[in-house]
């Protein structure tokens, strides 16, 4: 867990680290490369780990080295099961899917799992597949897939909330090998899907169209190892971000693509953060008032659904009232109540968020239920008043790179510790030993705590 003394307004310079949803499916690709690959800017997450493990399940020698580099390449190219036990700790452990059924013609994977934040299908993934020629049942939890030959045709993945980031990525990187040409209309155009693209291209495939919702594929035999560097992490740069505007402080970021968050730049400086930029850096303060505003998570270049929690973790600081909407996860707000724990005033309705800012925030024991929520949860405790505690911590390791420690460099007081009672800020248990209110009642039952009186007072 962590304990988060907050108050402290953050000053200084932090790097931005490598994409991690750019990073896996990248990765997973490697399965269909003849040859080595070197990739550069890898963060070290949680994430990249577990995914790691599941391709050396499947024939792929991994290997970290310094600096951010990670090695892959394929020594047997049999094994075609994703076994339930690996895939189930993260959702993007299906990119496998598209790379094993274009390279090795057969896939057996299971129904991928990740962070509770509504319900969210392969159906579309399943969809272009079979559009490409694919046999695919799904049984006892598991996708089977299989083809002889892949064959490219015209695909639609457009879904009720927007197009699928990932299944794009499937079914992009399946088309590289279906003969003739296949056409992506309702294709992801989020940065990550880009950047894969051009490693693929890279690799030898033929893919027009990135970054515009309609692909072209034209099919080829194989595709090569390469060098890549993954692009910066646009869901950290924004957190950070927001982190120099909720604590009152300036930061400078660096090695940010300032085009990929141009929705988060202009929603922040309507609520009165000070941005600056030039070339791949950032500088952001928070000294000024700050507004309320009206967001609406959705697909790119929209705000991203991934920076919702912290933009509605900013906004309870802001005076006045905010309504903040998700298109993409409409179901992805387990982290109000914890919010409101911290002395926020935020209600859910619907696929609404509402927020009477400008109410102080104090700190609070506090859950995490997922990975962006545990950020949003970190930067209210940075700007509470007192000690929180922040559990579950390790949905926060699978997507941010050392987060407490760049910043703890700031100014942050972050401390990770074992979540045990000996761990736990004073300020933030019930002694045993608080002194009761006196009674005259001559029953055997103890009296209650004073911290019960006034809360009974206050709720008449």
């Amino acid at each position: 867990m962590f304990v988060v003394r907050g108050g402290q307004p953050l000053r200084g310079t932090v790097a931005v680290s490598g994409a991690k949803n750019a990073a896996l499916p990248i990765m997973a690709a490697a399965l269909a490369l003849d040859g080595p690959t070197t990739l550069r800017n890898v963060p070290e997450l949680a994430d990249v780990t577990t995914l790691g493990q599941v391709l050396q399940s499947l024939g792929v020698q991994c290997e970290r080295l310094p600096g951010g580099v990670l090695t892959l390449a394929v020594d047997d190219d049999q094994p075609c099961l994703a076994d339930y036990e690996l895939v189930r700790r993260m959702r993007a452990s299906v990119c496998v899917l598209g790379p094993l059924l274009g390279r090795r013609k057969r896939a057996c994977v299971s129904l991928p799992g990740g962070c509770n934040i509504g319900h969210r299908p392969i159906d579309l993934h399943l969809k272009g597949l079979r559009a490409l020629g694919a046999e695919i049942t799904v049984e006892r939890g598991y996708v089977f897939a299989k083809a002889d030959r892949l064959i490219g045709t015209e695909i639609y993945l457009g879904g009720s909330f927007g197009s699928t980031v990932t299944g794009t990525c499937n079914v992009m990187t399946a088309a590289c090998f279906a003969e003739g040409t296949t056409t992506i209309a309702a294709a992801a155009c989020e940065p990550e899907v880009v950047d894969l693209g051009h490693f693929l291209n890279r690799a030898g495939a033929k893919i027009s169209g990135l970054g515009t919702p309609v692909l072209h594929i034209k099919g080829v035999e194989r595709l090569h190892g390469v060098e890549h560097t993954v692009i910066p992490d646009r869901i950290e740069a924004a957190t950070l971000m927001v982190a120099s505007a909720i604590t009152g402080g300036e930061l400078r970021i660096t090695n940010v693509c300032r085009p990929h968050l141009a929705a988060v730049t202009d929603t922040l400086r309507s609520i009165g953060v000070s941005i600056e930029g030039s070339g791949t850096t950032l500088r952001v303060a928070g000294h000024q008032p700050l507004r309320p505003c009206d967001i609406t998570a959705l697909p790119y270049p929209g705000i991203p659904t991934d920076v919702q929690a912290q933009l509605m973790a900013l906004l309870t600081q802001a005076d006045g009232i905010s309504v903040v909407n998700d298109k993409v996860f409409p179901d992805r707000f387990l982290h109000i109540p914890e919010l409101c724990r911290l002395g926020a005033n935020v209600r859910r309705e619907g696929a609404s968020g509402i927020i009477a800012g400008g109410r102080p925030l104090s700190g609070a024991c506090v859950m995490a239920s997922d990975l962006r929520a545990s950020a949003a949860l970190l930067l209210a405790a940075l700007a509470a008043d007192g000690d929180s505690v922040i559990r579950r911590i390790y949905h926060l390791d699978r997507g941010y790179e050392r987060l407490e420690r760049k910043l703890n460099v700031l100014g942050a007081d972050i401390h990770r510790v074992t979540d045990t009672p000996e761990n736990m800020p004073q300020s933030l248990l019930l002694s045993a030993d608080e002194e009761c209110e006196p009674t005259v009642d001559s029953t055997d039952s103890p009296p209650p705590p004073k911290f019960l009186t006034r809360a009974r007072q206050h709720a008449e």
